[in-house]
């Protein structure tokens, strides 16, 4: 640390109590009272270098300066100055002492043999904001007090400190600053991003506003230049919504108070939120998500939570599940499901604006033999260019899809969840975005158990957001024994696994849904649909059926005989029997989508479609899987 030494006589300041003095010859003929301490002091020596003394002494003997900056030891400091007394400054006290001279007006129009805010000046410029730790060191020290912050706006010292560390950041090596590269490799973040978390909230934003002015500083070093502080100072969202702040700022501890430290908090929110750079990865979607946490807590403009909305659209598939579980601010649910709905629809806006502007255009037919063009040939690489990102966008989609569920799966068991919110929530991803719905069926499972209440429609409007077609055959097998869901959807995930069994049976015996087990499971659906059942009939059947799907033979026994391919065939006949006598009892129109595209049925007819054995020859396909069987039998 650097070092300016100022005048040459030995110090010859005394204090008795609250009154400080000087040993000369000569009596005392002025006295300046500042804070709780009385100065008596001469004033040729004090007059010939101050003008505000000049002015206050000129009617009185005796003055006040309230408000002083810096306080008693700064206008000491400035006194013994005026004396020709040995004064040491540095980084730690050039501040407070610039402060008090420019107070005091010593300035070069009172002695122009150079007075103390010019030496001060000079000392700041020529040598402390030329080294990184001198120039930090002044910039905290000009932000560590409030009193000393309109002073230090005004006389242009935070200013010039803000802009020498920016610059000393963007060109270390430009001022003479050699320690910069050395630290550089020690640690995978910048070096400078650990030195300015220590800075003031309005003073980081300030540097880091000029470091990116000037556009030598990349784009991830300032996103971990923004972690690195939020990590210190913000406090932290938990799952009950409060703020647990683990390190509060200095002022903040002055002050005492939890709203200053919330206020300072959200303020920290909006400057960040306007300093995230621009280019995509640079700072992560859970780090955008946790700001957006707490901006909901802290009630952080509108603007700054519609931006981190946006940031997080673009980069969700990066994200975790936890970091969708926001923290309501109401009463009313648990989680923010508004907040995540709005990033889902902001994805969605932002997918219809890339498939937009992807589209290719319609470029007209070229003339018979004639030559490809250059712009031909750029046209086609510019397709395969697309089509690669079309696929990287596709798995992006796939694993937004994966992390939707998985939310879908936690705020499931929230019981003041309206239904309508998860089924908005469940819709907002694409079909293609779901290969599988078994996280789907969780979290609609889920949602059924923690709501025993629900009526008939309601289950049914719920279950419409699953696929029974893209349900594994574990998810199947739950599914059809799962008593809450309703029995329509029971009878498809039934026949979606039988049909998909007679249409992929290679000859190598398996567990797939024609197997005993499963048609044990479609005994217990028919079970449950007979309505012409009496609750003891209907009990003594469920419990046979539980037994025969303990013995139910397994994959082991040879059960692919031409035998059990029928009575596999008839199971499914039997299915779209009961649902046929099902049909008038239900209210509820199902539309079911053949391989003949714009077709569309009426609701007996639907029900019938929904249980028939896929179009597609069913006779040839059952005849050329019994000759296998035979065949089989045979050996």
């Amino acid at each position: 640390m650097k070092l300016m030494k100022l005048g040459t006589r030995p110090d010859s300041f005394f204090t008795s109590g609250h009154v400080r003095s000087v040993y000369t010859e000569v009596a005392t003929d002025l006295q300046i009272q500042v804070d709780h301490c009385l100065f008596r002091l001469h004033k040729f020596p004090l007059l010939s270098k101050c003008l505000l003394l000049q002015a206050l002494c000129a009617d009185s003997d005796a003055v006040e300066l309230p408000g002083f900056p810096g306080g008693a030891e700064a206008f000491e400091a400035c006194a013994k100055f005026c004396y020709g007394v040995a004064i040491t400054v540095g980084a730690h006290n050039v501040v407070p002492l610039r402060c008090a001279a420019g107070r005091l007006g010593m300035t070069e129009a009172v002695d122009g043999r150079g007075n103390l805010a010019a030496k001060l000046d000079a000392f700041l410029a020529s040598c402390l904001l030329r080294r990184w730790r001198d120039a930090l060191a002044v910039l905290r020290s000009a932000g560590r007090c409030y009193a000393l912050a309109a002073e230090c706006e005004e006389l242009g010292v935070t200013s010039r400190c803000v802009e020498a560390v920016a610059m000393l950041i963007t060109d270390p090596g430009g001022n003479g600053n050699a320690a910069a590269p050395a630290r550089a490799s020690s640690s995978s973040s910048p070096w400078w991003v650990r030195d300015v978390s220590d800075l003031r909230v309005d003073l980081f934003w300030r540097v880091m506003v000029a470091v990116k002015a000037a556009g030598t500083v990349k784009g991830r070093a300032v996103g971990d230049a923004l972690r690195t502080y939020a990590r210190r100072w913000l406090p932290t969202v938990v799952k009950s919504g409060y703020l647990v702040v683990e390190q509060t700022d200095i002022s903040a501890a002055d002050e005492g108070s939890f709203e200053v430290v919330a206020r300072n908090s959200q303020l920290l929110v909006e400057k960040m939120t306007s300093l995230l750079p621009a280019e995509r990865n640079a700072v992560s979607c859970s780090f955008f998500l946790k700001l957006l946490k707490a901006a909901n807590i802290l009630g952080a403009s509108p603007a700054s939570k519609a931006e981190l909305t946006r940031r997080a659209a673009l980069q969700l598939e990066d994200a975790n599940v936890s970091d969708l579980l926001i923290p309501s601010c109401s009463s009313e649910t648990m989680y923010d499901v508004d907040a995540v709905m709005a990033i889902l629809e902001e994805l969605a806006l932002r997918q219809a604006a890339a498939a937009a502007a992807a589209a290719p255009e319609a470029s007209p037919p070229h003339a018979r033999g004639h030559r490809r063009s250059r712009s031909a040939e750029s046209s086609e690489f510019e397709g395969a260019r697309r089509s690669t990102s079309a696929a990287a966008s596709h798995g992006a989609m796939v694993r937004i899809g994966r992390l939707v569920d998985g939310f879908l799966m936690e705020v499931a068991k929230d019981p003041n969840l309206p239904l309508d919110k998860l089924i908005a929530i469940a819709e907002a991803v694409p079909d293609c975005a779901r290969p599988e719905h078994d996280h789907l069926y969780r979290a609609v499972d889920t949602y059924l158990r923690v709501h025993p209440e629900m009526d008939k429609g309601s289950r049914k409007k719920l279950c419409r957001v699953l696929n029974c077609r893209k349900l594994s055959e574990t998810a199947s097998m739950d599914a059809a024994q799962n008593e809450l869901l309703p029995l329509r959807v029971v009878v498809q995930v039934l026949f979606f696994e039988n049909a998909r069994a007679a249409a992929a049976l290679s000859g190598r015996p398996g567990p797939t849904a024609a197997s005993p087990a499963w048609r044990v499971a479609s005994g217990r659906c028919l079970s449950r649909q007979g309505g012409r059942q009496t609750d003891g009939e209907e009990a003594k059947d469920e419990q046979r059926l539980r037994r025969g799907l303990a013995a139910a033979p397994g994959p082991d026994d040879n059960d692919w005989s031409v035998e059990g391919l029928k009575r596999s065939a008839s199971r499914i006949s039997t299915l779209r029997m009961k649902l046929e006598e099902d049909e008038d009892a239900d209210d509820e129109a199902f539309v079911v989508h053949r391989a003949r595209a714009g077709l569309v049925r009426s609701a007996s007819a639907r029900v019938r479609a929904l249980c028939a054995i896929p179009a597609g020859k069913p006779k040839r396909m059952l005849s050329r899987l019994w000759p296998s069987s035979s065949r089989r039998a045979g050996h």
